[in-house]
């Protein structure tokens, strides 16, 4: 169907709800289904309540549903329908998916990947993505289905394509995690996607960007300040679990960690995730050559009453690499998209790169929405976070309590 712009967009060979016609950005999104979670749906939120309304007439969002199991798929879309109607109706919201015969058997990707990593569905997924996305727009941004968009990001992108304008490109980068955040020129599409298609069993998705930058002559890759798209995260306890035991009294050595998402302006590489450091297993952060004032922040998904905040850093058995000089700081009064804390206190420093700091006045952690660990030092060489643990007050600690703020 003709939708904006002068010129109906091509419809490719892939079954879709519209054909829309030619935009200034297509954001593309593959979402693969998991279970008890809606991180697509937080996601396209964002999007679009980080966009204006005139930015929303240069968007197009295209959703790949990379769903196997049909009857999941039509609860997806009947649920993205009802809540994005309007998006939809407007051309800003194209939901597409790719029939199961297109992709090669599970038995075939066995025998293909390597080392038993199998990314082999997720490089094809995105082929068909960008395959679609060829003719919407001019410029194509490829995130992941768990994200949130800083304000105004289509503006801060037009700008950056501005002043790049004397200087040839094929990948500009908005995040410096893995394949989020990446913006390609939308004519390079169908090369790309058949790129994808030639080595979808040699590596993940992440690692065949790069190849593709530099065979299409763009050495180095281009880092573009401030970072627009930032990782959410869901800590999830299935309901089956839940149901197959019994309640139990919360062992108060044990952390909370309540659900939220982590952002962070130090170094972030292939290995070792910002987030690590706020998961309840043996992972962990590593970065290096930390400045002052770099800082990994817990954005909460709601505001908790917090009894109890541990930073753990470097090595369990020798100490090394850890923090030699930081401070960890309560946030509250979260504005914004994505959110940030608009104050802070300062709860306690790290002590041979560790702290473990009980709170003891009630109501300054009453409410709080952020937590910063702020490094106060450059530092030189390795650095691990290891542990950032959270414990809520228990409900009747907080009778009475008023706010000290």
């Amino acid at each position: 169907k003709e939708g904006r712009g002068e010129k109906a967009g091509r419809c490719p060979g892939i079954l879709s709800l519209f054909c829309l016609s030619s935009a200034w950005l297509t954001v593309g999104i593959s979402s693969v289904p998991q279970p008890h979670q809606r991180s697509l749906l937080h996601t396209l939120v964002s999007l679009f309540r980080a966009s204006s309304k005139s930015e929303k007439k240069r968007l197009t969002v295209l959703v790949h549903l990379a769903h196997s199991d049909l009857t999941q798929l039509r609860e997806t879309v009947l649920r993205i329908s009802t809540l994005f109607s309007p998006q939809i109706l407007a051309g800003q919201l194209l939901l597409i998916h790719t029939p199961p015969d297109v992709y090669p058997s599970v038995d075939d990707m066995r025998k293909e990947a390597r080392h038993g990593e199998f990314y082999s569905r997720q490089n094809i997924d995105h082929a068909f993505l960008m395959s679609f996305a060829t003719s919407l727009s001019e410029y194509f941004l490829l995130l992941e289905d768990n994200v949130f968009s800083a304000p105004n990001f289509i503006t801060h992108i037009d700008w950056k394509v501005n002043t790049m304008r004397s200087d040839p490109w094929v990948l500009l980068e908005f995040s410096n995690l893995g394949f989020l955040g990446k913006l390609f020129h939308s004519k390079d599409l169908p090369l790309l996607a058949h790129f994808l298609l030639l080595f979808y069993k040699e590596l993940p998705l992440d690692r065949l960007i790069p190849h593709f930058r530099t065979l299409l002559a763009q050495k180095n890759p281009i880092i573009c300040r401030p970072f627009l798209f930032y990782p959410r995260f869901f800590f999830h306890i299935s309901n089956d679990t839940q149901k197959a035991r019994p309640v139990q009294k919360k062992d108060p050595y044990i952390p909370d960690n309540p659900p939220g998402a982590i952002f962070t302006d130090m170094k972030v590489f292939d290995v070792h995730f910002p987030w690590e450091a706020y998961t309840l297993d043996e992972s962990f952060f590593w970065t290096h050559n930390v400045s002052a004032g770099n800082h990994l922040t817990i954005i909460l998904n709601h505001p908790a009453n917090l009894s109890k905040v541990q930073v753990l850093t470097g090595t369990i058995v020798d100490g090394k690499y850890a923090l030699e000089k930081g401070q960890v700081e309560l946030g509250y009064d979260p504005k914004g998209m994505p959110q940030y804390c608009t104050s802070f206190a300062l709860l306690g420093h790290l002590f041979e790169g560790q702290m473990n700091q009980e709170i003891f006045l009630k109501s300054m952690g009453h409410d709080v929405s952020c937590v910063r660990l702020v490094v106060k030092a450059n530092q030189v060489g390795s650095l691990i976070i290891r542990h950032i643990y959270l414990w809520k007050q228990n409900a009747k600690d907080m009778e009475g309590v008023q706010s000290w703020r």
